[in-house]
C-alpha cells in the first residue's frame, strides 16, 4: 500500500475514531450527576428560570436529538460554547492550546534525548555501576508520582533556593512577545525579545522536567532492552570481528535498529503528554488546556471537557500515523508493509 492510501485509511480511521470518542464522552456527560443549568444560574434560582435555562442550553430534548445536534455542530466545526465562559470551545482551546503544545514540546525533547542516552549508556556498559545507576533512575522515574514530584520541585528550587519560577508563563512585570504562533520561546525568537525568551525558558525548565521524567524512565528502560537484544545479533558480532569500531557499530547499526520499537512509544509519549499535562498545569499554574479543563470540570461544562477529549484523540491518531510512516525510514525493509 502506498503512503497516500494509507494515509487515507488512517484518516478514515480517524472519523470512526472521533465517533466512538464523541458517544462515550456524550453519553458519561450525561450519567454524571449534576446540572450544568444549575451550575450556571445558581442554587437559588427558581424553578421557572431553572426550566427556561435548560431549555435555551438544550438539556430538555431528549438524549439522542442532543446527540445528533452535536454531531451536526462538529461538522461545521462548532464543538459548543463553554457554560462556564459562555464563549465558543473552540476559541477557547485554540487560545489554551499553544502553552499546552509548548510545555508538552519541551518535556517531549528532554525525555528523548536524555532518555535515548541514559539507554544507550546503560546498554553499552551493561552490569556496569553506569548500568546500576542509570536503571534505579529509571525506576525512581516510573515510581514516582507526578503530584508529588512537582511539589518537590517546586519547594527545593522555587521556595528554598529560589533559582526559578514556580508559576505561569512569564514573569509579572514582562509583556508577552509579539503573537505569531502562540508559543513563547518561538515567538520570542522570531521577534527578538530577549527578555521574553528568557522568561519564558526558566518558567518551562520546572513543569517540562517534571512532566518529561516519567516517560523519560520508560524511555530508557525501553532503549537500554532494545540495544541489548540488538547487540546479541550475529551482524553486529560479525562486525566486531572484522575490526570495525565498537562505537560505529553502535551508533550507525545497532541504535537504528533498537530505535524502532522506541518510536512507538515515543508516539504514544507525546500523545500522553499533552492529555496528560492537566495535573503538572495545575500544579504550575500554566495557563494551557490542562488547567482549563479542570476549572471545566469543576463546572460541569461538559461542552469543554468533551472538546478538550476530542483534541487529545485527534492528536492520538495523527501521532500514531506519523509514528507508522516513520517506520520505513528507519528500517527499508517495512517498505511496502503498509
Amino acid at each position: 500500500m502506498n503512503t497516500s492510501k494509507f494515509v487515507a485509511k488512517r484518516l478514515g480511521q480517524l472519523v470512526l475514531v472521533l465517533l466512538g470518542v464523541t458517544l462515550v464522552t456524550f453519553l458519561v456527560s450525561h450519567v454524571v450527576p449534576g446540572d450544568p443549568a444549575r451550575m450556571l444560574i445558581g442554587q437559588r434560582a427558581d424553578e421557572q428560570t431553572l426550566a427556561a435555562m435548560r431549555h435555551a442550553m438544550g438539556l430538555d430534548k431528549p438524549v439522542w436529538i442532543q446527540y445528533l445536534n452535536y454531531l451536526w455542530g462538529l461538522i461545521h466545526g462548532d464543538l459548543g460554547t463553554s457554560i462556564r465562559t459562555q464563549r465558543p470551545v473552540l476559541n477557547e482551546l485554540l487560545s489554551f492550546f499553544p502553552a499546552t503544545v509548548e510545555l508538552t514540546l519541551f518535556a517531549m525533547g528532554f525525555a528523548v534525548s536524555i532518555g535515548i542516552l541514559l539507554g544507550l549508556l546503560s546498554a553499552t556498559f551493561r552490569d556496569t555501576l553506569t548500568d546500576h545507576a542509570t536503571r534505579i533512575l529509571a525506576i525512581l522515574g516510573v515510581s514516582t508520582p507526578l503530584f508529588w514530584l512537582g511539589l518537590m520541585a517546586l519547594l527545593l528550587f522555587y521556595k528554598y533556593l529560589g533559582w526559578l519560577p514556580g508559576s505561569g508563563r512569564l514573569d509579572p512585570l514582562i509583556n508577552p512577545p509579539t503573537h505569531i504562533t502562540g508559543l513563547y520561546v518561538v515567538d520570542s525568537l522570531i521577534s527578538g525579545d530577549w527578555i521574553a525568551l528568557k522568561s519564558s525558558i526558566l518558567h518551562l525548565i520546572l513543569p517540562s522536567l517534571c512532566l518529561g521524567y516519567i516517560q523519560l524512565a520508560t524511555i530508557a528502560r525501553l532503549v537500554r532492552a532494545s540495544m541489548i537484544e540488538v547487540l546479541e545479533l550475529d551482524y553486529i558480532k560479525t562486525a566486531l570481528a572484522n575490526g570495525i569500531p565498537r562505537s560505529r557499530i553502535i551508533y550507525r547499526h545497532a541504535l537504528r535498529n533498537a530505535l524502532i520499537p522506541t518510536v512507538t512509544i515515543i508516539g504514544l509519549t507525546f500523545g500522553e503528554l499533552l492529555g496528560g499535562a492537566i495535573l503538572t498545569e495545575t500544579i504550575f499554574a500554566w495557563p494551557g488546556m490542562g488547567k482549563f479543563v479542570v476549572d471545566s470540570i469543576s463546572f460541569l461544562d461538559f461542552p469543554a471537557i468533551m472538546g478538550f477529549t476530542l483534541v487529545v484523540a485527534t492528536v492520538y491518531v495523527l501521532i500514531n500515523m506519523v509514528v507508522d510512516l516513520l517506520y520505513p525510514i528507519l528500517d527499508p525493509q517495512i517498505k511496502g508493509v503498509h
